[in-house]
């Protein structure tokens, strides 16, 4: 490539060299003269020397020679034809060998004034000259090759170091061990397990969590979408602590996820989301506060009992055998009429259960929880998926309750009436709490609205709507006549 590029630039100087001989005033004006070579001859020499050509030879149309670096060959005939520079006026660039050597050669025409071809500019490079300065080409190029591959070396030596560094002293068939296993071990993970950067954008899951991230919190470009989840995100970015047991609805299904930092030199760059099926957690301490409830039911019931008992020891004590009688069968005709008017009225038993269970849940809180005496409900279809139902029931009337017993404390009151005429089943629940402004009923079924203090709260009617939704229903808020707040429930029979 140097010689090729040495050829050609040697070339192109060669022509210039002639071209600038051709057009010299008074080597033109010389050849009108009866002997030009004692005024072309210097000028050439001058040119030659100044330029560092091989030779510079001038000759008229009869390829007579009126300069030469070797005088000897003054006035004798060209060595190489000038047959194209004659009758094409071409400017020719070529290798070859002559009386001086072989050389670079150009030739070009030169013309008198009025533009006639009278002679021929001939100048050449020795090749001894080209390896002359291919020599120095190379010299510079093989200096500057060890100056690059030095600096290479070393700077290979650096980012060898900076990276090895960064991934741990790792080689290639580590990381991709590593990558495997990392990846086999997220898979075989029961939890859906989620990493996302500071961007929220997901840079990897699990099989479940692929499962159960649907658009809705993650849009398909891979970035978190859901609103709660990256207020989460941001928390642990700022605070660059954990967040654990955190109430998340997605779909028709309550999940707990627990969030951790992911730091690198001391700066959160991202976050892992653990998520899992709340009914998982739920059901341990469900199972906990059952043994506790039983305990606490059982010791409440004992000194009720207890009381009751010493009533009845006093009344025989005192020979009061009729207001005895009285007080036993008001005390077993309560109960047997709650079980027999649920047992009548609601043929479905999921229901039925639900309803006895908050009357129950009731007596704790001190809240006076009525059923509307004509309430039906015997046409329940077989398609109708009553657990459903329940979940709905059972979260409306413990926020009933609750917020009766907020507003009334002791004077807390919830009734409750449904029917099953027409092609609908409707539900009513009101209490006598603070009642629901108008402003919050569009936004109280959304997931994380709440009027309560702590965390984790703003999930029941976020869970009651979208299973309404799933049944096809409709839920309405009015006020009830004591100025609490009445929920309407609608659910269609097909």
């Amino acid at each position: 490539m140097i010689g090729d590029i040495t050829e050609k630039s040697l070339g192109n100087q060669a022509m210039t060299v002639a071209k600038m001989a051709a057009q010299k005033e008074e080597i033109i004006e010389a050849f009108d003269d009866p002997n030009p070579s004692l005024i072309i001859q210097p000028i050439a020499e001058e040119i030659r020397k100044s330029t560092g050509a091989g030779y510079v030879v001038i000759g008229n149309k009869q390829d007579i020679r009126y300069s030469h670096h070797i005088v000897e060959h003054i006035g004798g005939i060209m060595g190489t034809s000038n047959r194209e520079v004659f009758e094409e006026g071409a400017s020719i660039i070529y290798e070859g060998t002559g009386i001086s050597g072989e050389a670079i050669k150009a030739k070009t025409p030169i013309y008198d004034a009025e533009g006639k071809i009278i002679g021929v500019s001939s100048v050449g490079f020795l090749t001894t000259e080209e390896e002359k300065r291919g020599n120095e080409y190379r010299l510079k190029l093989f200096q500057s090759s060890i100056f690059i591959i030095l600096i290479g070396f070393s700077g290979a030596i650096l980012i060898a170091r900076r990276v090895k560094k960064l991934i741990f002293n790792l080689e290639p068939e580590e990381i991709s061990f590593l990558f495997k296993e990392k990846e086999a071990t997220i898979e075989s993970i029961r939890d859906a397990t989620v990493a996302v950067n500071k961007q929220y954008e997901v840079t990897s899951m699990n099989k479940r969590a692929r499962e159960l991230l649907r658009d809705d919190q993650i849009e398909t470009g891979g970035k978190i979408v859901n609103t709660r989840l990256i207020k989460m995100i941001e928390s642990i970015i700022q605070t660059r602590k954990s967040l654990i047991n955190q109430k998340f609805l997605f779909g028709h299904q309550l999940y707990t996820v627990d969030a951790s930092p992911i730091l690198l030199k001391e700066q959160t760059s991202g976050a892992v989301l653990t998520i899992r099926p709340a009914s998982e957690i739920e059901g341990i301490k469900d199972e906990l506060s059952e043994i506790k409830s039983i305990s606490d039911n059982i010791r409440a019931q004992n000194h009720e009992y207890l009381n009751r008992l010493n009533t009845i020891y006093g009344l025989i004590t005192l020979e009061q055998y009729e207001e005895a009688r009285e007080l036993i069968s008001d005390e077993v005709r309560e109960r047997q009429d709650i079980v027999v008017f649920l047992t009548a009225s609601v043929k479905d038993p999921f229901i039925a259960a639900c309803l006895l269970g908050k009357i129950n849940r009731s007596k704790e809180l001190k809240v006076q929880f009525d059923i509307e005496k004509d309430s039906k409900l015997e046409q329940i279809p077989l398609s109708l998926n009553t657990k459903l139902l329940v979940t709905v029931l059972g979260n409306v009337i413990d926020n009933a309750m609750e917020a009766a017993s907020r507003a009334k404390g002791d004077n807390a009151q919830v009734k409750v009436s449904f029917t099953d005429l027409g092609s609908d089943i409707i539900f009513d629940i009101e209490d006598n709490g603070n009642g629901v402004p108008e402003e919050w009923q569009k936004k109280i079924f959304t997931e994380g609205f709440t009027t309560k203090d702590g965390e984790n709260h703003g999930l029941g009617l976020a869970i009651v709507k979208n299973t309404i939704d799933l049944l096809h229903g409709e839920i309405y808020i009015t006020t009830s006549d004591s100025g609490g707040a009445r929920f309407t429930i609608s659910i269609p029979k097909r």
